[in-house]
């Protein structure tokens, strides 16, 4: 499915029955990867099989063939054009996103913005290897957590990125051997977002009704 926005055309690979959805998850790369990224498929698979429908992103910079993001402001335009436009496939079930790397900074930083139930962010990338002084993003999983949305990391544990503490997510997963690739432990992936997923949205979903009745 092709996607027009304001940065370009963006690509969305869709898998699942919009029509049974019980869920949206929109899932995208990191700065210069692509949506078929293991830990990706892992995610997509696992939103699947909780009777998701999930669209893998090839944002409009990587469409392109550019392998920078450019600026955060103009990243996140352009994601926020893509999932509204998802949106009109799935209108009234719950709205997940999430990403590897840069784009779950991404999904983290447009989550409030796009009224998300929850984020995935796939080895979040907590600050640059080697940078002097250190510059940390945690902001962007802490934005998101302040703002209502769930928030699930899954990372690796020599990850040269860091990784997050327990504070700044509702579920820190730490996966064993794994690197910030991400790309040898797809079961462990699948299993944290299917033992993490389906209780956040039946608590937002409980919450809901419930201001509704309010």
């Amino acid at each position: 499915m092709q996607i027009s926005t304001a940065g370009g055309a963006a690509l969305a690979e869709l898998d699942g029955d919009a029509a049974t959805a019980r869920f949206l998850l929109v899932l995208t790369h990191g700065a210069g990867g692509s949506a078929g990224a293991p830990d990706l498929l892992a995610a997509g698979g696992a939103g699947q099989q909780l009777g998701g429908l999930v669209a893998r992103v090839t944002q409009p910079y990587r469409v392109r063939g550019a392998r920078a993001p450019g600026s955060p402001a103009r990243q996140d335009a352009a994601w926020a054009e893509v999932v509204t436009a998802l949106r009109k496939l799935a209108p009234d079930v719950p709205l997940v996103q999430g990403g590897r790397s840069n784009g779950a900074r991404v999904a983290c930083r447009t989550a409030a913005a796009l009224g998300v139930r929850a984020v995935i962010a796939l080895a979040f990338p907590l600050r640059p290897p080697g940078r002097s002084p250190v510059v940390s993003r945690v902001a962007e999983l802490r934005a998101a957590r302040e703002a209502g949305v769930r928030v699930l990391v899954v990372n690796g544990d020599r990850d040269p990125f860091g990784i997050p503490d327990t504070q700044d997510a509702d579920r820190v997963v730490v996966v064993p051997g794994e690197t910030h690739a991400l790309k040898g432990h797809p079961a462990e992936i699948a299993t944290a977002i299917t033992e993490w997923l389906p209780a956040v949205l039946s608590a937002t979903l409980g919450q809901s009704e419930g201001l509704k009745k309010g």
